[in-house]
């Protein structure tokens, strides 16, 4: 056992400090470098907004790395990858977009293609033939985020921010071969045609356009839209028309709008308000009628020609329109017959009255009973009947003229039916038609292969006559040649008369005498001559008969 006092002999423990690894100066460059590329990577990730998936049909020229997302011509994005969609026939594009643009992603925010675009209302995308092709993004109004887009076919028109109202046409069909069409008001281009497409029922169209401010304040509840599309060619009874809006128009179409200056003053229509395309300015503008009366007519002959929409004209005056056009049968008889409904509208005629003279007409279409009175005097005394007329012989059109016949077959207006039903006779052309045809008829029946041969027995004969009066005309002008000589000879007997003869009973005289005599003969028998080749040339060719 040891003993306490060797123990405390023993050295004692002392408590040393650990010493602290220094680094080396190596890892100084290596350290800073990691530094440096964690604080990009941070930046990066801080600067760098959400991925975004575009579905388009097709992606023509966009390219993962290449292709970038441009809003106001301004890049907020590219494109990361390219690949098909799960859906069929679709194309996925997936773009990183910056986070200063990552607010704008939103719900009704759109993306498209945007590459060149040539056409007849438009012609863009040009500069991509350069820069290669892009996406094109138009900011929505939502405040839904979203990350996950549909990609439009055709770029917007109208942008949706952009100032202005949006309206609503139904049209029967329309011209265009493209959206993008102008519409003027008074010839100044103020809007476009956004967009068209079939009605719901497939029997219309639906035309959307949009009209820039200020310009939407001009339209109303009262405007009037048409279709000036093209060269609006009109070939009618008062002659040809050409109309043309534009340059523009008549290439690529477009649409006008106005207001009748006899419409009042109402509030600009609201946005979306639908409205009827017209064909033309003509029947757009043309003011509504109040006072319309249908009647019936029944023809005789053919309706070839006569459209829905043809005029109907009283004394020449336009009058009203036609408005169906088809047949009608009679169990009765047994007959089919053309029928013809046209439209009468009262107020174009008191236009054309003195306005002394409306107050009274105008009293009349109030009283039916008294209006159809002057009706029936005017069919059953002045011959008021309806007849079919060619509006224009180039084109066939028709068109229904109310006028008086004073030799026309006598007929009743029947008060009873509803509507009315006008008498009506043969039109122009038929009658004409007949006159042609027995005409023709005659010259078929003349025996012209018998006049022929005649005539060409005649013209022979003639021939044979000239040939020997030609043998003949020789004779006779050596018989007044002589005669011409004669003349001049007594002629100058004439002359020298004076200086030869010296007395009344002188020789020179009594020569004088008996010569004038010989020449009085030879002329009377000359005379006689010619009377008798007048009486009968057919001597000179035959001789003289005995008897002459």
């Amino acid at each position: 056992m040891t003993d306490q006092s060797d123990l405390r002999h023993l050295p004692e423990a002392i408590a040393v400090p650990r010493q602290r690894m220094r680094v080396s100066a190596v890892w100084i460059i290596p350290i800073l470098a990691a530094l440096v590329a964690l604080g990009i990577a941070i930046q990066r990730v801080w600067s760098e907004g959400p991925t975004i998936t575009i579905v388009f049909d097709a992606a023509p020229g966009i390219e993962a790395g290449k292709t970038f997302v441009k809003y106001k011509d301004v890049k907020i994005g590219q494109v990361t990858a390219v690949q098909l969609s799960e859906e069929p026939g679709k194309v996925e594009v997936r773009a990183k977009i910056a986070r200063s643009a990552a607010r704008l992603m939103v719900e009704d925010a759109q993306f498209w293609v945007v590459r060149p675009r040539i056409g007849l209302s438009e012609i863009s995308g040009l500069a991509t033939l350069l820069s290669g092709n892009y996406i094109g993004f138009e900011a929505g109004t939502s405040n839904n985020e979203r990350r996950s887009f549909t990609g439009l076919e055709v770029p917007r028109i109208v942008s949706a921010n952009a100032p202005g109202r949006e309206f609503l046409l139904k049209a029967s069909d329309v011209r265009w071969s493209s959206a993008g069409a102008p519409v003027y008001y008074r010839r100044v281009p103020v809007g476009q045609v956004v967009a068209y497409d079939l009605a719901p029922d497939g029997k219309a169209v639906d035309v959307k356009l949009f009209i820039n401010a200020p310009y939407d304040r001009y339209v109303s509840s009262e405007t009037r839209f048409w279709d000036v599309s093209g060269l609006d060619i009109s070939l009618d009874t008062s002659g040809v028309e050409l109309r043309s809006t534009s340059l523009e128009a008549l290439i690529g179409g477009g649409v006008a709008f106005d207001t009748p200056a006899s419409a009042d003053q109402p509030a600009p229509a609201v946005d979306g308000t639908p409205f009827t395309l017209y064909r033309d300015r003509t029947t757009a503008m043309r003011h509504p009628d109040a006072i319309a009366t249908p009647y019936v007519l029944h023809f005789g002959e053919s309706l070839q020609g006569l459209a829905v929409g043809a005029p109907v004209t009283f004394l020449g005056i336009p009058a009203g329109e036609v408005t169906e056009v088809g047949l009608s049968y009679d169990p009765a008889t047994l007959e089919v017959r053309p029928r013809v409904v046209i439209i009468l509208y009262a107020d174009r005629l008191l236009e054309k009255l003195p306005s002394n003279q409306q107050a009274a007409v105008q009293q009349l279409n109030q009283d039916m009973k008294k209006g159809r009175a002057v009706l029936q005097r005017l069919v059953e005394k002045r011959g008021l009947r309806a007849q079919l007329r060619s509006a224009n012989l180039l084109t066939g059109k028709r068109y229904v003229a109310l006028d008086y016949f004073a030799n026309a077959p006598a007929s009743r207006l029947d008060l009873r039916r509803e509507p009315l039903e006008l008498p009506v006779v043969v039109g122009t052309m038929p009658d004409f038609e007949a006159k042609l045809a027995s005409l023709l008829a005659k010259l078929d029946g003349l025996p012209l292969e018998s006049i022929g041969a005649d005539l060409k027995n005649a013209l022979e004969t003639l021939d044979q006559t000239m040939k020997n009066v030609d043998k003949t005309l020789p004779a006779v002008q050596t018989t007044l040649e002589e005669a011409r000589r004669a003349i001049a000879s007594v002629d100058r007997l004439a002359t020298n008369a004076d200086t030869t003869l010296v007395g009344p009973n002188a020789p020179a005289q009594q020569e004088l005498r008996d010569a004038l005599q010989e020449v009085t003969a030879a002329a009377r028998a000359l005379r006689v001559l010619a009377d008798s080749i007048e009486r009968h040339p057919e001597s000179l060719i035959r001789g003289r008969a005995d008897n002459q």
